[in-house]
């Protein structure tokens, strides 16, 4: 991500009031979402969306080159925003087995490759977590921070010091409702108005289940231009400088109705505060002028869709 692009998302954050209550190193960041985010719960499950191989990891300094599960050569946006807002540890993934103990303190990393926010997403994969499968591992999470903070404590580093960020949505068209062959009975059965609906829905519930758990600081990114991803050119045969036009319809389509479910959200819940990220005009903006931020190609920005 450009410098100024990412200076746009934290000058975001710290004027919604996100930034950590006390000082940053001890600020805690709880990452939901796919493979955008993703920092190695993969690794850990039977699926066939993995990013354990090179050239995933070769400029993350963190891991001296190796992968780790990031799908990325480095880090994740999730990363680079936790390090700029001052944050000394990134968040490590759920599944890992030392993510215990005080190490939850520095928040943890829940995202998977794959996931959606609808339970059917990612199937063609095999093994995946979904939004809920997410939250229910937070749960969890939440228990153990009562134990290792003390009730009171716990809720007070939750709802004062810890920032939520969830980026989900793209897998929902992409490896769901516009997935060649497996889901052409959906398509037929179901507007795309009605899967959006229920997307909606789905996450409506998602934010209040982690708003009940105590979580206040939520930053909810929307769904980048995922028409313009290889993928989707190569199967629609398109030029390079081409994009598909229908997913990048539903990913703005779904972008209204999320900014308007968030607004409502903060509405209805004065405590807490929901930030929406605007992935899709700040990644159109890199596909659009990637010469100014040193790419000679847009090609190498598409990861960002995803």
């Amino acid at each position: 991500m450009g410098l100024p692009l990412l200076v746009e998302v934290l000058i975001i954050i710290n004027l919604s009031g996100l930034a950590f209550a006390d000082d940053a190193a001890n600020g805690a960041s709880f990452i939901f979402g796919d493979s955008l985010v993703d920092a190695g719960n993969n690794n850990f499950i039977s699926t066939l969306s993995k990013a354990n191989i090179r050239p995933n990891g070769i400029d993350f300094a963190a891991s001296g080159g190796s992968p780790t599960g990031r799908y990325t050569n480095g880090k994740t946006i999730s990363d680079i925003v936790g390090e700029e807002l001052g944050q000394t540890n990134y968040a490590q993934p759920f599944l890992a087995p030392n993510t215990t103990g005080k190490a939850l303190l520095s928040g943890v990393n829940y995202a998977s490759g794959g996931g959606g926010i609808m339970n059917a997403t990612g199937r063609i994969f095999v093994n995946r977590l979904g939004m809920d499968v997410q939250i229910d591992y937070f749960n969890i999470t939440r228990k153990q921070l009562d134990q290792l903070l003390g009730t009171s404590k716990a809720r007070e580093f939750i709802t004062k010091n810890s920032i939520f960020s969830i980026t989900v949505g793209a897998n929902d068209f992409l490896n769901n409702y516009l997935l060649p062959v497996l889901s052409v009975g959906a398509r037929i059965s179901q507007s795309p108005d009605a899967f959006i609906d229920d997307m909606i829905s789905h996450l409506r519930g998602q934010l209040t289940r982690l708003y009940q758990m105590d979580a206040r600081k939520f930053v909810i990114g929307n769904v980048g231009p995922i028409g313009c991803i290889p993928y989707q050119k190569t199967i629609n045969q398109l030029k390079e400088n081409e994009c598909v036009d229908l997913p990048n319809k539903l990913a703005l389509q779904y972008n209204g109705r999320l900014k308007d479910l968030l607004a409502e959200m903060n509405d209805n819940m004065p405590d807490a505060v929901f930030v929406h990220a605007n992935v899709y005009d700040l990644v159109m903006e890199l596909i659009s002028n990637y010469g100014k931020y040193g790419t000679l190609t847009a090609r190498i920005l598409c990861f960002m869709c995803m």
